[in-house]
């Protein structure tokens, strides 16, 4: 049997009360722990891969340390995490036609679309029977993997940040883009000023806003990852100037200096988490008829606004989650040519994704922090790794 990464019930009660109850003193790599998985008999439409790399997720933080709900828990006290991944196809069912042993895949993770395509479930976490990539060896069905642009310039450890983050900020900016539309058209108002706190996902989004010919700001307290976005034009401001927004009177500072970064004007598109102290600083950023949209819960599952006064303005705010299998296919088109995403300076072993995604939550990495699973890798995939 592969050995695979777990996240039980058991591990994540045993941490709590190591540290007392408070998640804020959570190790991760105590909760996110290496077992085996027995993958389940091939079928007709099945892909068996050998997992190459893959991306740690903020999602596995919030499944280990359980403080937006207790998944592991609502999936019978057990879950295999991983939500992107690079893999080699092994083998297929007799009813494959898409892919052939050898191709190089990467995975996507919607899990349960609706009616339009928007998944109500993300594959490795709320969905049921659902088993992740963070394991040697997975068994997926063949709408799971799209085939991976090795030829776009980026490394295989830079494909391997995209799977989930493109699809997300493809998503984000296609409906940020949109909704701003429905009320401001290109002939009123063709040059937008785009702003993007924190992350992975923030960065790609703003890519996508310079590439189509916008001002792109990225607001972070990170100086690798400011530095990293100003060699492709996208200016920055430094989050921590503002104390990550902890108090009214930074959050005014931070007005001010949007003021001034924008004329007075502000920013009329927003990717942010639309919770914690970075939603009311989003909120002080934004301009008139402005949209400041969000995926995720990565602070809080609840917030609070005066729904009258964002009226008044114009302002939009939109909870997204997942893109639709066709633009996940979509994002995966613009690997290396917009999407060119900054990666933590260290390759994690395969024995040390447990710190890999304590380190994330610990928010100490200067990009994505990307995982070898494989100690031999194809020859395909030798000359960019």
């Amino acid at each position: 049997m592969p050995r695979a990464y777990s996240i039980t019930a058991e591990a994540i009660a045993t941490e709590s009360e190591r540290v007392g109850g408070d998640v804020n003193k959570f190790d991760i790599s105590n909760v996110v722990q290496m077992d085996q998985l027995e993958l389940r008999p091939m079928g007709p439409q099945d892909v068996h891969l050998k997992i190459l790399t893959v991306s740690v997720e903020h999602n596995i933080d919030h499944a280990a340390s359980a403080d937006t709900g207790n998944i592991a828990e609502a999936r019978g006290g057990k879950i295999y995490p991983g939500n992107s991944a690079v893999g080699e196809v092994l083998a297929t069912g007799d009813q494959v036609t898409k892919f052939k042993a050898g191709d190089i895949v990467v995975t996507h993770c919607n899990g349960e679309p609706d009616n339009f395509g928007f998944p109500l479930r993300i594959w490795a976490y709320d969905q049921p029977d659902s088993v992740g990539w963070y394991a040697e060896e997975a068994m997926v069905g063949d709408w799971q993997i799209i085939p991976a642009p090795l030829s776009c310039g980026l490394s295989l450890w830079e494909i391997a940040a995209l799977p989930l983050r493109a699809p997300t900020a493809y998503h984000l900016w296609r409906r940020g883009l949109g909704i701003y539309r429905v009320k401001v058209s290109r002939e009123k108002h063709a040059h937008l000023n785009v702003l993007g706190f924190g992350g992975g996902v923030s960065e790609l989004f703003l890519m996508l806003a310079k590439a189509e010919g916008h001002r792109a700001v990225f607001c972070s307290g990170s100086p690798a990852r400011r530095e990293a976005l100003g060699k492709l034009g996208i200016e920055s401001i430094d989050q921590k100037a503002f104390n990550r927004f902890t108090s009214r009177d930074d959050v005014k500072a931070f007005r001010g200096e949007v003021k001034k970064v924008t004329g007075g004007e502000g920013f009329h598109i927003i990717c942010d988490m639309l919770r914690g102290p970075v939603f009311q600083a989003g909120l002080a950023a934004a301009a008139r008829s402005s949209v400041n949209v969000s995926a995720g819960w990565q602070l809080d599952k609840k917030i609070g606004y005066d729904s009258a006064g964002l009226s008044v303005k114009q302002i939009t705010l939109d909870h997204t989650h997942y893109e639709t299998i066709e633009g996940c296919a979509a994002a995966t088109e613009l690997y290396g040519s917009v999407f060119k995403p900054t990666i933590h300076q260290e390759i994690y072993s395969f024995e040390n994704l447990g710190r890999a995604c304590h380190e994330m939550y610990l928010n100490v990495q200067t990009g994505i922090p990307i995982v070898r699973v494989a100690d031999e890798l194809p020859d395909s995939v030798k000359s960019i790794a």
